[in-house]
């Protein structure tokens, strides 16, 4: 299968490994839309600098795009306060306004070509954000009471979509893992700088997250990507909504013994504190660890940002219960069989931080 795809929120987590995987398919001409060209990725994708919250903009440049067979629109904004701002007004308001903006370009303009939309939601989907939510999350429920720019976007994406010949599908993955830069929802980053300063300080590695079993999922970014890449080629994905997950449970205190060997590291006693207060002020500490191993001298905000705060989401800190897990089960009928192992996820997303010369190799020595 081959065609042109048209990447929305290029620089994110999900849309770099989009890209990398389509890249990898080969036979694909790729567009990768974000406001900054992302760096370390996409070395024969097509980049377009546009802001998808200004109408204008969009119309401008990107009403050229023509003969696109497949659209994956993964672009976010996101306010400071991450769990807070996502139930706000604006924040709302503002993740529909860039995606109408984009589709209403776009789709107008390849309708002749068009086979396949790709849109991203998530957990929240199922209130996780809020508290408690039911376990598993299903896809075929009724939509949960709180307001979401998800229902914003796939409302306007049905709309869109209705008596055309083109399909879409909409993907919900779990805690997602993965690489990239600027990203607020980079758990793997964040390990990555906190492990190798709590190394730098002497210091074990201690988690970080609330205490007590809390047993949670996560989904492989480059799992997510080829699901991406199935749909798009599968009717029985045609106007479906899928739960991806990398198809295991984890407890991270039990996980967290393998993430310290990775490092090298002994495991200390556990501790729950925020990341996103101990961590932020750690800056001078990081570029004397670039400066010792050669790393890219990438800026701290860049590799980490407010990445520190979903880490907390991730690790459970100030939660009193288990985090949601999701059923699998729809998208495994459909057709979809991959998995992975989280552990040997984290172990390979790792080496790939320390092959890009984001992190130190452990055992490298310092020039």
């Amino acid at each position: 299968m081959s065609g042109k795809i048209v990447v929305a929120g290029a620089s994110g987590l999900v849309g770099r490994a989009v890209i990398e995987h389509f890249e990898r398919l080969g036979d694909w001409d790729i567009v990768g839309l974000s406001r900054r060209k992302p760096v370390l990725v996409g070395k024969n994708t097509q980049y377009i600098s546009v802001d998808l919250n200004n109408p204008a903009d969009c119309a401008a440049k990107l009403a050229g795009l023509a003969d696109v067979t497949h659209i994956v629109y993964t672009a976010l904004f996101e306010k400071p306060e991450l769990a807070a701002g996502s139930i706000e007004l604006d924040h709302m308001a503002t993740n529909r306004a860039m995606f109408v903006n984009f589709l209403d370009v776009v789709e107008p303009a390849n309708r002749g070509s068009l086979r396949h939309v790709s849109l991203l939601q998530g957990a929240k989907a199922y209130g996780v954000h809020l508290g408690p939510a039911k376990i598993p999350g299903r896809e075929l429920e009724p939509r949960h009471i709180h307001p979401n720019f998800y229902w914003l976007q796939e409302d306007h994406l049905k709309q869109a979509q209705h008596g055309k010949s083109w399909h879409w599908t909409i993907f919900r993955p779990q805690f997602i893992f993965g690489f990239a830069l600027g990203s607020p929802m980079n758990v793997l980053s964040a390990i990555g700088v906190y492990a190798w300063i709590s190394k730098e300080l002497g210091l074990p590695l201690i988690f970080p997250g609330a205490g007590g079993p809390a047993v949670i999922e996560l989904t492989d970014v480059r799992l997510l990507a080829k699901s991406i890449a199935w749909a798009g080629a599968t009717a029985t994905a045609n106007g479906r909504t899928f739960n991806v997950t990398n198809g295991d449970v984890l407890v991270w205190e039990h996980v967290w013994p393998n993430v310290a060997r990775h490092f090298q590291m002994e495991v200390g006693v556990s501790h729950p504190m925020a990341l996103s207060i101990v961590m932020p002020g750690k800056e001078p500490i990081w570029k004397e660890i670039q400066r010792k191993y050669g790393l890219e001298p990438l800026p701290y905000e860049q590799i980490v940002g407010q990445a520190w705060q979903f880490a907390d989401m991730c690790f459970g800190f100030g939660a009193s219960a288990p985090h949601s897990m999701l059923s699998t089960i729809q998208i495994r009928k459909a057709g979809f069989p991959d998995c992975i192992d989280t552990t040997d996820m984290l172990n390979e997303l790792f080496v790939e931080l320390e092959n890009r010369k984001i992190i130190p190799r452990p055992g490298s020595s310092a020039r």
